[in-house]
């Protein structure tokens, strides 16, 4: 009976952690990960270049950064992440009034 009493909470703590662990999720990119498993993920990402066989997309993180993921015969092979020039950013562009005057 001890042995149970002993035994008991040590298996629920690890059954505990062991769900925990396991609904972290899976992580949004992976080297080899398939062009279509990346698309469902981001159905916003936008072709921003085709050279030979490779295919660049670009999705916007937030308001300063956005990624270039490139595929190779639909698998993930680079991934990228840069930030936005001041001037792609609506809030801080200038205004039309104000590049008319320079």
């Amino acid at each position: 009976m001890k042995k149970l009493l002993f035994i008991l909470p040590i298996l629920s703590l690890a059954l505990f952690v062991g769900s925990c662990s396991s609904m972290k999720g899976a992580p949004n990119y992976k080297v080899g990960m398939e062009e279509s498993d990346f698309l469902k993920v981001h159905p916003e990402a936008v072709i921003s270049s085709l050279e030979g066989k490779q295919k660049t997309y670009r999705v916007l993180r937030d308001e300063r950064f956005y990624l270039l993921a490139t595929f190779e015969d639909e698998r993930l092979i680079k991934l990228e992440e840069k930030e936005l020039p001041p001037y792609w950013n609506k809030k801080t562009a200038p205004s039309a009034e104000q590049d008319q005057d320079q």
